[in-house]
């Protein structure tokens, strides 16, 4: 199914994340791998090396799966999804503090929260009520 929910998601998720991924690099000159604050892309979200990277490599598995298929698609977004909510609750209580190694900030943890909510609900809860067509005789 071409215009699956799950792989337009994926798709689109992935190269905003990769796109994230890249120009985060942008503000990050002169800021520690794993530093507890970082530089602000789009002059809100903090983002550190780790964080670039993190983003690179989330992106890359959204859009590579996708591209391959709704049952990838479904599966990577729901990965996904539950990540980003157990980082958006969690960052709250990461700032301020020695593991904050990805530099979160608040606008950060609203954002991963959004994603984990939209791909969530699409992950979870598109094409669940799909099924094989059978002939009628």
């Amino acid at each position: 199914m071409r215009t699956s929910p799950n792989r337009l998601a994926g798709t689109i998720f992935g190269a905003v994340y990769v796109l994230v991924g890249l120009l985060g690099f942008a503000v990050t000159s002169g800021v520690g791998f794993v530093a507890t604050e970082g530089g602000l892309l789009l002059g809100i979200f903090a983002v550190n090396p780790l964080h670039n990277i993190a983003h690179l490599l989330i992106g890359a598995a959204l859009l590579i799966a996708g591209i391959a298929g709704v049952r990838p698609a479904k599966a990577v977004n729901t990965t996904v999804g539950a990540a980003y909510l157990l980082l958006g609750i969690a960052g709250f209580f990461l700032v301020g503090t020695p593991a904050n190694i990805l530099a979160l900030n608040v606008p950060d943890h609203f954002l991963h929260l959004g994603s984990a909510i939209v791909l969530l609900a699409i992950g979870l809860g598109a094409e669940r009520a799909e099924q094989p067509r059978r002939a009628v005789a």
